[in-house]
């Protein structure tokens, strides 16, 4: 099971600074060159941020069907072994229907238990197999169950990889229960959020549908990580989490 808990967490305990999208926002300035070709600009509507970590999987397929019909973009944190190379043309799918391919390690090893090398080597393979099959290397990793430290952001600064959190999670690892990963959702939905789902459990990708059109009623636009952030740019090395409300 792949479970997702944690908070940038150290070995020695103690926290990691992290960036809120709004100060990366507010780090890009308002020069209009930095935003030009902006799809939404957050600072004015109530953004979120729908990421999926772990697949792709065998519902990947059904849930780029609904975003696609929905018109939602996603960020897909994508897991290298028995996913990226078992499933390489729903990676593709993923990067030519316009949703940001990102990095969640090879094997989903915890990154703060590892030596510098072994997490290089977790990270390297996946941006190598992402960019053999969509052309373009991640510039945004996910640290299992949100797990980093300093040797952690070194590696991901040296491999051109800004470290994404969240802020809102279904726990949706721990249920099948479609509603209850609905009822989670919801209630922790906020402006500028980063919602965390797994596309590979079986009561996730039912509630998908729901989330976003709840989510919309209440006047939320979906955006990518790196929109969300825009006119900012995610600085590699650097560990980027929103701020509850």
């Amino acid at each position: 099971m792949i479970a997702a808990a944690g908070w940038g967490l150290t070995r020695g305990g103690c926290g990691v600074h992290t960036v809120t999208p709004q100060d990366a926002r507010a780090e890009g300035g308002t020069d209009d060159k930095a935003g030009a070709g902006r799809r939404v600009d957050c600072a004015e509507v109530k953004c979120i941020a729908l990421t999926f970590d772990a697949g792709p999987g065998k519902d990947t397929p059904r849930l780029l069907d609904i975003l696609k019909e929905k018109k939602v973009p996603a960020t897909f944190f994508l897991l290298g072994s028995k996913h990226v190379d078992r499933y390489p043309k729903v990676v593709k799918r993923i990067a030519d229907e316009g949703h940001e391919v990102a990095n969640h390690t090879w094997t989903h090893r915890i990154l703060t238990d590892l030596d510098e090398s072994e997490v290089r080597e977790e990270l390297s393979r996946t941006q190598d197999a992402v960019e053999k099959i969509t052309g373009r290397r991640p510039t945004l990793m996910r640290p299992p169950q949100g797990r980093t430290d300093g040797a952690v952001s070194d590696v991901s600064k040296e491999l051109g990889l800004a470290q994404i959190l969240w802020s809102i999670t279904a726990k949706d690892y721990s249920t099948t229960d479609s509603a209850l990963i609905r009822k989670r959702v919801l209630e922790q939905a906020h402006g500028d959020g980063i919602i965390l789902l797994h596309d590979i459990y079986d009561g996730t990708v039912p509630a998908v549908p729901s989330i976003i059109d709840e989510l919309k009623r209440r006047g939320f636009t979906f955006v990518t990580v790196p929109e969300l952030l825009a006119p900012g740019a995610a600085e590699p090395g650097a560990v980027y989490r929103p701020e509850k409300d």
